[in-house]
């Protein structure tokens, strides 16, 4: 069910528990800002009253014009300061609790974006997650540092002038107050209008820092084929559409600021007009009407306000809403209950190499509905058996790796290691115990031991000793500071064989029980490949591991092959095996003898 506003905002405030007492002082002390901003009227119509030797305060009867002038001079001057200090110590906090507000926010929504599946964030495009991690977050701040106080003072302010107006001036005041019901119901009808119009805004700047940012990753493929002008209009386009959404909320922004000032000016000539009046008929004195001029420009001032701060709240509560939808987004692939199973997940917690036996039983998934890419996959992997997959693309090779890693969950059937269904091993266990050399692997940014260790406590000389084994010391060679070499984004600096090297250093420093190897030497030259795969020789001993390979050398040396094609195991056997079989496999090797085909 859709939340409403109030409990979007009380959802969102258990991030202000720690700032309890902050929040505390901040609403206390809108109450003596609020008197000390009320009083002013006051004083100045008393100092006219003085002056003209009409009706003043019990106070001012007593003393003389001259030193009632001047006490009305200093009490005004002492309620300035006062409320000026007051509201400078306010607003420091008020920011400094809005900035704690949103860093709190901001680290859950990473988190939550984390541990979301792939299938989240393959229909979510990154420049729109972006959108809601930064600007939607920031809106949030500005909402609560500008908006969510402000108004509250706004309405302790309206509500000690009524009360002192009123107490002057019964019929006056009540006058005053009656001119404030169209503005609020003005204000309410546009609420929801511009609230529609602020959301398709977010919209629009979502998918624009989308484009920008598919191009900018992109820069290559658009500059080698010429596709600057053809994605310049379409980002154009986008552009257009955004420009489009902010005039929309401009027009509504800017009816209600006139609509405030219109209303606010014709109170004031009738208060005149009124006041006027009396005052020539004897009913009031001027400084009395004096005092209700200067109250009905504060009366108006809070409503002024509400409408700058507009623009702000609905941002804020667009934000709000977004963020929420964003939180709201259900885990996928969580962890189970560990309290019946831990046994279990004890026995899942044992890293030998010896073991690693893979089962998939009856396996079936689809990234969509209509599109089947596993069907009913069936197969069990021996402890320490090394197997290569093989098929033609979109077979479903990648997608078998992404299922055991818990990337993704199957539609049907189970997965299990070591006897273990892996839905039932910790997350973190399970990937611990996996290690994966992806065709392209990613490369943060920083330096070249940070790139390796990830997540793993290893000290720089244990880091060396690795590298070394692995054959990774001539590439730390061409490296002006070796480990400690800065890497840009990316990897940037490094070609596409060097990240591979790194990526299979990664694994070798976790010591997996199941090595996974998607086309981990693809970007190698023959030299390079030839000397690390002796050193994967030692890697893959008394290790399961599971290849994806579309050279031929690579997928003989396996102790089975695996076939796929559609998602479906059409063939199993030893290299030998398959070619004698005649089936799919020997058309393959055959053809990629010829150097017309690719495994």
């Amino acid at each position: 069910m859709p939340y409403s506003d109030l409990q979007r905002v009380k959802r969102l405030g258990r991030y202000l528990k720690r700032d309890r007492k902050s929040v505390f002082i901040i609403l206390i002390i809108l109450i003596p800002v609020s008197l000390a901003s009320a009083i002013q009227p006051l004083l100045v119509g008393q100092a006219i009253s003085v002056l003209r030797g009409e009706a003043v305060i019990p106070i001012l009867r007593e003393l003389s014009t001259q030193m009632a002038i001047r006490f009305l001079v200093i009490v005004l001057f002492l309620s300035v300061l006062l409320r000026l200090a007051l509201q400078g110590f306010q607003s420091f906090t008020i920011q400094a609790v809005g900035q704690r507000l949103t860093a709190r926010i901001r680290e859950d929504l990473f988190s939550h974006s984390m541990a979301l599946s792939l299938r989240f964030h393959d229909r979510m495009p990154v420049g729109k997650m972006l959108t809601r991690l930064t600007s939607d977050v920031d809106a949030l701040s500005e909402v609560f540092g500008s908006g969510a106080i402000g108004v509250l003072a706004d309405l302790v302010s309206l509500v000690v002038i009524a009360f002192t107006m009123v107490a002057i001036d019964w019929q006056l005041g009540i006058f005053l107050l009656v001119t404030q019901i169209p503005v609020t119901y003005f204000i309410l009808w546009l609420q929801k209008r511009y609230r529609r119009s602020n959301y398709l805004v977010r919209e629009e700047l979502s998918q624009l820092n989308a484009d920008l940012q598919e191009n900018l990753q992109g820069l290559e493929v658009v500059q080698m084929f010429r596709r600057e002008n053809v994605n310049s209009r379409i980002f154009s386009r986008t552009g257009s559409a955004y420009r489009k959404a902010v005039n929309g909320t401009i027009f509504f922004d800017s009816s209600i600021s006139a609509f405030i000032e219109w209303v606010s000016l014709s109170a004031v000539a009738l208060v005149l007009a009124i006041g006027g009046l009396m005052v020539s008929k004897g009913l009031m004195g001027l400084g009395t009407l004096t005092t209700f001029i200067l109250y009905s420009q504060r009366l108006f001032e809070p409503l002024r306000q509400l409408a700058e701060r507009f623009t702000q709240i609905q941002g804020g509560l667009t934000a709000v809403e977004r963020i929420g939808e964003l939180l709201d987004e259900p885990l996928e692939i969580v962890d189970k209950s560990q309290s019946q199973d831990s046994d279990d997940l004890n026995a899942s917690s044992d890293f030998s190499p010896c073991l690693g036996e893979v089962h998939f039983e009856n396996v079936s998934f689809s990234y969509r509905k209509d599109e089947p890419i596993i069907k009913n996959l069936s197969f069990r992997i021996q402890p320490g058996e090394n197997i290569a997959l093989v098929g033609p693309t979109g077979s479903g090779k990648t997608t078998i790796i992404r299922l055991l890693c818990r990337l993704y969950e199957p539609q049907s059937g189970n997965i299990y290691l070591d006897g273990i269904n892996i839905k039932d091993i910790p997350i973190k266990d399970l990937r611990r115990q996996l290690g994966v050399v992806l065709q392209d692997t990613f490369i943060f940014s920083g330096n070249v031991a940070d790139n390796l260790r990830l997540d793993s406590v290893v000290n720089n000389d244990e880091l060396e000793v690795i590298c070394r084994d692995i054959g990774l010391t001539s590439l730390l060679k061409k490296l002006p500071n070796g480990l400690v070499s800065e890497l840009r984004e990316r990897g940037s600096n490094l070609s596409s064989g060097e990240r591979q090297l790194l990526a299979v250093a990664r694994v070798a420093i976790r010591n997996p029980k199941v090595l996974i190897m998607d086309e981990a030497t693809s970007f190698m030259d023959p030299s390079t490949e030839a000397a690390l795969q002796r050193d994967l020789d030692n890697l893959l001993s008394c290790r399961t591991a599971l290849v994806i390979a579309h050279r031929l050398a690579t997928v003989e040396a396996a102790d089975r092959i695996l076939v796929l094609r559609r998602g479906e195991l059409i063939e199993e056997g030893t290299h030998k095996e398959l070619c004698e079989y005649g089936g799919l496999y020997a058309q393959l090797a055959e053809l990629q003898k010829q150097g017309l085909a690719k495994l």
